[in-house]
């Protein structure tokens, strides 16, 4: 049995949760049996409703209760981490034993369970590295870099990190990093998350016409930030931007999410009284193609610090939607190596002088030229369907398991030889498993431990 280690899974609506979803699921229709440890919190705050046990689409699901605190302060998070860790370690250390797990990045640190599980009972592990901790909270300032807790949590992390099996990236700033902490090269692949399958059906489009049509959006232009806004994320330059345009109501900016930021954003709209804004809940899952499709421009944003640390995973949904994306954060991370790549929008640099005058100038050249935003979503969604397809990926992520564990895809996928999951890959090394490190991808969310209402830098 495959064992995944993670706070959130479906229906909960965060990125992880999302992406390790359809991971699971692909490998248990290719006859892995697979397990998911998560957490009862939503990731929109209060407890997700869905049962403590259940079976899924074929993978086996338990969900541990915690407070529901981690929305309304850091200390709240800290503690429903700390409900989290103690079941977790119980089950990996002295519950019954999978043929391996593999921990993800939330909450940070669970890669140190595995170790302390692989030392004292010789339980396999690898981590799905979807955020880098503590350097996260470090960029974010809420650790101080060389203090004695930093220090202590890097030393963890680092023994999380260097004694496991394998480690999957999201990228070649992120790999470096990784390297970075003392880990053997060939242990460590990179392979790039997805978005939703393109869906060009009716339904889709009516259901963003239908969003559309109930905001009163027609004619406008729509400009939509899609997803958590959270500490990571650069939002100087875009509210800016949003102030200098607020008198051109051909023009709609839409927020659609939350986070620990939303506030923020809001209260910016308010000072500034800008009229052409708009701020909606998350949209579930299945509705997310619908939204997307709603919008003319996509947003994304990044704070500097953060590259190579968090990798927002909203572009590749973009991408899927055909729609082009501009980018606010640095020329030199994922996100934008993935931009210039697919030639599918723009990049807007806040350290190269003057961004939320550029930031608006990007929107009225598409706003003016419309053949020309919709060509640059065509290529998005070109380079999209090429190498950042759901189901390609998660072949590629089989590879890497199968690459470190062999015997467990020996025993099962005999069975479902149709999904190319087959011992006959495990001779692929790790570190070539997925896209080109040059066109990585994303997954972002807020910092596990950033508290609702965190200042901007």
């Amino acid at each position: 049995m495959l064992r995944f280690v993670n706070q959130h899974y479906a229906p909960d609506v965060a990125s992880t949760g999302q992406h390790l979803t359809d991971l699971a699921e692909y490998l248990s229709a290719a006859g892995v049996p697979v397990e998911v440890v998560t957490g009862r919190a939503h990731y929109a705050g209060g407890v997700l409703d869905a049962p403590p046990t259940e079976v899924r689409d074929g993978v086996r699901i338990r969900r541990y209760r915690t407070a529901g605190l981690g929305r309304r302060s850091r200390a709240g998070r800290i503690f429903d981490y700390a409900m989290f860790y103690g079941q977790v370690a119980w089950t990996s250390w002295m519950g019954e034993a999978a043929d391996g797990t593999v921990y993800l990045t939330t909450p940070p640190l669970l890669g140190v369970i595995g170790w302390i599980g692989k030392v004292a009972r010789g339980r396999r592990y690898g981590i799905w590295s979807m955020d880098l901790h503590p350097d996260a909270e470090v960029a974010a300032g809420m650790l101080r870099r060389g203090s004695v807790l930093s220090r202590v949590l890097n030393w963890l992390n680092d023994r999380g990190y260097r004694h496991a099996d394998f480690i999957v990236d999201l990228g070649p700033y992120m790999r470096k990093r990784i390297l970075s902490k003392g880990v053997r090269s060939d242990r460590v692949a990179t392979v790039p998350v997805w978005g939703a399958a393109p869906e060009e059906s009716p339904a889709v489009a009516a259901t963003g016409a239908s969003m559309r049509a109930r905001l009163g959006l027609e004619p406008a232009t729509v400009v939509m930030y899609s997803g958590n806004a959270g500490v990571v994320h650069e939002f100087g330059p875009i509210l800016e931007a949003m102030r200098l345009m607020r008198d051109e109501r051909d023009i709609h900016f839409v927020f659609a999410g939350g986070g620990p930021r939303r506030a923020e954003i809001e209260a910016y709209a308010r000072t500034h009284a800008l009229r052409n804004f708009t701020y909606l809940d998350y949209v579930a899952r299945e509705d997310l193609a619908g939204m997307l499709a709603a919008a003319d421009v996509h947003l994304i944003s990044l704070r500097s610090a953060f590259a190579g640390i968090s990798v927002p995973g909203k572009l590749y949904g973009i991408m899927a939607a055909a729609r082009p994306a501009l980018f606010v954060g640095p020329a030199a991370c994922e996100t934008a190596d993935t931009i210039r790549s697919a030639d599918c929008g723009e990049i807007v640099d806040p350290g190269i002088g003057d961004a939320a005058s550029r930031v608006a100038a990007a929107i009225r050249a598409w706003r003016a030229n419309p053949d020309a935003a919709r060509a640059a979503g065509a290529r998005g969604l070109a380079a999209y369907t090429s190498r950042y397809q759901r189901g390609p990926n998660c072949a590629a992520f089989a590879r890497v398991i199968e690459h470190a564990w062999p015997s467990m895809f020996t025993t099962f996928t005999r069975t479902a030889p149709h999904t190319g999951v087959t011992a006959s890959v495990a001779t692929e090394t790790a570190t070539t498993a997925g896209a080109d490190a040059g066109e990585s991808a994303d997954a972002s969310r807020d910092l596990p431990f950033a508290a609702a209402g965190v200042p901007s830098a």
